[in-house]
């Protein structure tokens, strides 16, 4: 097996994932009794694709080339807005910066279709609301 970025980017998610199920959420999540649906549930999910992910990347690199500076400068950008959203969702909160940032990050990717921005804008947060607030019982930002 040769050493390339596939194989090495696989192994860093493969160990983050690991660190984040063995270490990280078991650490920063609280366990309540009677609940149907576990807290720790969806981060532990998340976690184990994660690794798994890392693993097969790993095992079966690909052989893509490497993209464009253009590419990189897009995605710094990307994290960007997305440091922003989060600095901004401690001050105004989630339910005023979630549909903005879906909606700006939905049109950095190029989706213009209406009913993908819609869904996207309004039914993913408040979903994802819905889920966080009411099912799990926990507080978004």
């Amino acid at each position: 097996m040769s050493v390339s970025a596939d194989r090495l980017s696989g192994a860093f998610f493969l160990i983050l994932g690991l660190a984040l199920y063995f270490a990280v959420i078991p650490a920063q999540v609280e366990q309540i009794d009677g609940r149907n649906l576990a807290p720790a549930t969806m981060p532990n999910v998340v976690a184990i694709v994660i690794s798994v992910c890392g693993g097969l990347l790993i095992l079966k690199p690909t052989t893509h080339q490497a993209p464009d500076l253009r590419f990189f400068l897009i995605s710094a950008a990307f994290v960007a807005i997305l440091g922003g959203s989060i600095y901004a969702m401690s001050f105004f909160g989630f339910e005023y910066v979630a549909s903005p940032l879906a909606l700006i990050i939905m049109l950095m990717i190029g989706e213009r279709r209406p009913v993908w921005l819609l869904t996207g804008v309004v039914l993913m947060p408040a979903a994802i609301w819905f889920l966080v607030t009411q099912l799990l019982e926990r507080a978004l930002p």
